[in-house]
């Protein structure tokens, strides 16, 4: 070969491995709507909600080699949304909680509607995460694909203990985590490359819920029998059963029923305007009177999330006898707290 070929294929060579190959590159990125249960009834059923991650990944080049080169390549992106504990979840993802102070109600985050797969990391909290694949093909480069994913969230019913207050945990910081890997090949014949594990961007998010004070309240009748002549006291009991949020404080007071006259309860014949009077009292001994006025002559308890049980005593003193008949009277049990 002629000494002058011989440099040319030379320079030619130094020529092609001088110039680098040049490829576009790809970024992504993803935000997260807030999770918002709302108010939360211990003796309700479960409460679900659910919200959306937004992401957009963008494959883009720069110079003409680049893209050039970018425009004959497909590009393949593997996306994965890591969710752990959160900043209130003391580590704990399964289930994970919400705290009002102290006080901790479970929920947890899913990836599906039924509520069957938990939506966790590649650390391993809470199950595994969630990976979405982006392929851009061939003239792609320049160009974004946006997507979102839907985000299901449960209280689980059964909670009956859930003391009232706003329950939330923050997932900000390394609680979430976006990590992605991207690949190019020309003419398009490439694969999807993982995900990885290094964190590349965060979809920061809290979870709310609340619990308020709440009671129910039932009451037997007193009945104080047939009765003869009234010469002596007629003795009777009721029970009142309250139920309220655990650690509630409540006062049960009674009025003076429908017939009261001058304070004093009185029950009324039914077919005429003749009345027997009566009273009810908070203890045993009959000398309490069980009235409506608040820290005064109510009782008053804690909830504790269970049913709570008061006696009533009731007394017919003796009194002048009235005509024979059906006597009743209406009191009305009252519930603060």
């Amino acid at each position: 070969m002629p000494l002058n070929a011989r440099r040319l294929a030379v320079a030619i060579l130094m020529l092609s491995v001088a110039a680098p190959l040049h490829a576009a590159s790809t970024s992504c990125s993803a935000s997260m709507s807030d999770l918002s249960f709302g108010a939360v009834d211990p003796d309700g059923g479960a409460v679900s909600t659910s919200t959306t991650i937004n992401y957009s990944c963008t494959y883009s080049c720069s110079g003409l080699l680049d893209c050039l080169v970018g425009g004959l390549s497909a590009a393949y992106v593997s996306m994965c949304f890591n969710i752990e504990s959160g900043a209130s979840g003391g580590g704990n993802c399964n289930p994970r909680r919400l705290l009002s102070g102290s006080n901790a109600m479970q929920f947890q985050i899913y990836k599906d509607a039924g509520y069957a797969n938990s939506w966790g990391s590649d650390s391993g909290c809470g199950g595994t995460n969630v990976q979405v694949d982006i392929n851009f093909a061939l003239f792609g480069n320049n160009t974004s694909q946006p997507g979102s994913l839907t985000v299901y969230s449960r209280v689980p019913a059964g909670q009956t203990a859930l003391v009232p207050g706003a329950y939330s945990n923050a997932f900000s910081g390394s609680a979430t985590k976006l990590s992605y890997q991207s690949t190019t090949a020309l003419l398009g014949l490439g694969t999807y490359p993982g995900c990885g594990t290094a964190s590349k961007g965060t979809f920061p998010f809290t979870a709310t819920a609340s619990v308020a004070k709440q009671c129910t309240v039932s009451a037997t009748d007193i009945d104080f029998g047939a009765q003869g002549p009234l010469m002596s006291d007629a003795l009777a009991t009721s029970t009142i059963t309250a139920k309220c949020t655990n650690t509630t404080p409540y006062q049960i007071g009674l009025d003076d029923g429908s017939n009261a006259s001058s304070g004093t309860r009185r029950m009324k014949r039914s077919s005429a305007g003749n009345y027997v009077s009566y009273e009810l009292y908070r203890d045993s001994g009959r000398t309490l009177r069980w009235g409506e006025t608040l820290n005064v002559d109510r009782v008053g308890a804690t909830g504790s999330a269970t049913n709570q049980s008061f006696t009533v005593y009731g007394r017919v003193p003796a009194q002048t006898t009235p005509p024979a008949g059906s006597y009743a009277d209406t009191v009305k049990v009252t519930v603060t707290y």
